[in-house]
């Protein structure tokens, strides 16, 4: 399977490792992030129960867990609980640029970020999701109104996310210099940049687009929960 197809177990397995949590045979077949740094979870392969009991086991019972890959067939006792499609991008022609006005963001803006990601709600953060990669914000009266930075690492490509604009502050362009800003820097590094985008998103399609993304293929997202013993 192409890395790009089940990006978030190239991660968990490579460069963003120190994030992980596996499962507990010497050759893991499930992993997710730590729950404070994204509820993101993925599997070596969804056809052999091993790999869901793997994920069963670091879950709980009654876990709940985010995936992100091309297919998703649950194994039984399993449930989905939310489930959604994402256009995935890859940056085939984005002219990367650094905006003099971009601020590195770090531990101390987390609650600054937090805030910014409830008003916009461009898909999960949390409080140490900071810490897998580069971000970068615009302020306006000192205030955080846009930011953008990088969360999967595999195999040679850098995803770009948390991508949001305030909204008393949209039509800006906010949101497309940071994406170059973070192209910039993720191309500047010898990588090459990839997006997932809710794909009943057409306005943050078209922004994507126009900034030289194109699309690659429909992926699925779906909130699982792990089976419950028997009452």
């Amino acid at each position: 399977m192409d890395p790009l197809d089940n990006a978030v177990w190239h991660s968990l397995t490579g460069p963003l490792a120190a994030f992980a949590q596996t499962g507990p045979q010497p050759e893991p077949s499930a992993a997710r992030f730590r729950p404070e740094v994204s509820p993101f979870a993925a599997l070596d392969d969804p056809a052999d129960p091993s790999s869901w009991a793997a994920l069963a086991a670091m879950v709980g019972p009654g876990g709940v867990a985010v995936l992100l890959r091309a297919d998703i067939d649950l194994a039984p006792g399993w449930t989905v609980l939310e489930s959604g499609a994402a256009l995935q991008m890859l940056d085939d022609e984005v002219e990367g640029r650094s905006d003099p006005d971009a601020v590195e963001l770090g531990s101390d803006d987390v609650p600054e970020m937090l805030e910014l990601i409830g008003r916009t709600g461009p898909g999960p953060f949390a409080a140490r999701t900071v810490e897998v990669g580069r971000y970068v914000g615009l302020r306006v009266d000192d205030r955080l109104v846009a930011m953008a930075g990088e969360r999967l690492r595999f195999d040679g490509c850098v995803e770009v996310s948390a991508v949001c604009t305030d909204p008393d502050q949209r039509g800006r362009g906010l949101a497309a210099r940071l994406v170059r800003d973070v192209v910039a820097g993720i191309v500047d590094d010898g990588h090459r940049a990839v997006l997932h985008v809710a794909a009943d998103n057409a306005r943050a399609q078209r922004l994507y687009r126009q900034l030289g993304f194109r699309a690659r293929r429909e992926m699925q997202i779906r909130v699982v929960r792990a089976p419950r013993p028997p009452t």
